[in-house]
C-alpha cells in the first residue's frame, strides 16, 4: 500500500519521511507551566530539525474519577494555545469532546485531537472532518490494529483526507496496555501516516484506583520501538513539574530528560529511514 502524506503547513507527516513530533503538557494547568514546556520543546526540536507541533489540553474529560482534575476549561485553555502559537511560531493540536465544541476549538488550533474512546463517535468524527483540519485520531483501546481502517474510511467519507491515525496500546485486562508493534503493518495497510502515541501507551488505566498510573521507563523502549516499524510521528507528554501534574503525574516525561530522548529518536528515525524498505513474503 502506498502511504500517504498529510500536510499542516510545511510540516508533512508519512511513515516514510523523518518523523514529526507532537509533545507538551498533558493538561492546561496554567500558562507558566505551558511555555516553560513550550519554550523548551521549541528549541529543542530546532536545534534537532525536528518537525513540531505543541499539544496540551484545555479538558481531560475522559477522568477515572470525579476527583481528577481536568484542566483550566476552554476560553482559558484556548488563549494560552493562541499565545503559544504566536510567541514561538508552533502549529498546536489539542483533544475534542463534544461536537458543539469543533468550530470553536478549529479556530485557534491548527490540528485536531480525538481522544481514543471517543474514535467510533460518529457525530464528533463528522463535525471535527468538515472543519478540513488535520486530525490525529487515536485508536481506540478497544480496537485491533486493522479496524482502524474503517476509521479512516469515515473521514474520507466526510470529504477529509488529512487524517492521521495514532496507537496508543490496546486494552489486555486487570489495567494492562499492549503495543502490538506487528499491528503497525496492519494500519499501514489503510495509507494513512501513523503517530505512536509513547506515553499513554506507557499508562496503566485506573490503576491507583481513583486515577491512572504508568510506567515512565517503558516510554522510551515504546517511541523506539514504534520507530523502528517506519512511522510518521512520536506524540509525548512532557511536563517540567511532574510529581505535581495534574493528570498522567506517572507516565509523562520530565522536561529535564526531553533533549536526550528526542536526539535519540532522532537517532533511530534516521537510520531507519535511510535503509531500504523490505517487503518479505
Amino acid at each position: 500500500m502506498e502511504q500517504k502524506s498529510v500536510f499542516l503547513g510545511n510540516i508533512e507527516f508519512n511513515n516514510e519521511k523523518p518523523f514529526v513530533l507532537i509533545a507538551g503538557p498533558c493538561a492546561i494547568e496554567d500558562r507558566e507551566t505551558v511555555f516553560k514546556a513550550a519554550e523548551e520543546l521549541t528549541r529543542i526540536t530546532k536545534d534537532l530539525g525536528i518537525p513540531y507541533i505543541f499539544k496540551s489540553s484545555f479538558d481531560k474529560a475522559n477522568r477515572t474519577s470525579t476527583e481528577g482534575k481536568r484542566g483550566v476549561g476552554i476560553e482559558e485553555g484556548l488563549k494560552i494555545l493562541a499565545e503559544v502559537k504566536e510567541t514561538f511560531g508552533v502549529p498546536v493540536i489539542t483533544d475534542i469532546h463534544d461536537p458543539n465544541h469543533v468550530e470553536q476549538v478549529a479556530e485557534v488550533v491548527d490540528m485536531l485531537q480525538i481522544p481514543a474512546f471517543l474514535c467510533r463517535q460518529m457525530d464528533l468524527t463528522e463535525a471535527a472532518a468538515k472543519t478540513g483540519k488535520p486530525v490525529n485520531v487515536k485508536k481506540g483501546q478497544f480496537l485491533a490494529p486493522g479496524n482502524m481502517k474503517t476509521i479512516m474510511d469515515n473521514y474520507i467519507g466526510f470529504g477529509n483526507e488529512n487524517a492521521l491515525q495514532c496507537e496508543r496500546g490496546t486494552t489486555f485486562g486487570h489495567n494492562g496496555l499492549v503495543v502490538d508493534f506487528a499491528g503497525f503493518r496492519a494500519m499501514k495497510e489503510n495509507g494513512h501516516p501513523i503517530i505512536m502515541d509513547a506515553t499513554h501507551a506507557a499508562q496503566i488505566p485506573g490503576g491507583n484506583g481513583t486515577s491512572s498510573g504508568g510506567k515512565r521507563e517503558v516510554v522510551v523502549d515504546l517511541a523506539k520501538a514504534a520507530l523502528a516499524t517506519g512511522v510518521a510521528g512520536v506524540f509525548l507528554e512532557v511536563h517540567p513539574d511532574v510529581e505535581n501534574a495534574i493528570s498522567d503525574k506517572a507516565n509523562q516525561v520530565p522536561l529535564e530528560h526531553a533533549e536526550e530522548l528526542i536526539t535519540q529518536l532522532k537517532q533511530v528515525d534516521d537510520l531507519i529511514k535511510s535503509q531500504k524498505i523490505l517487503n518479505i513474503k
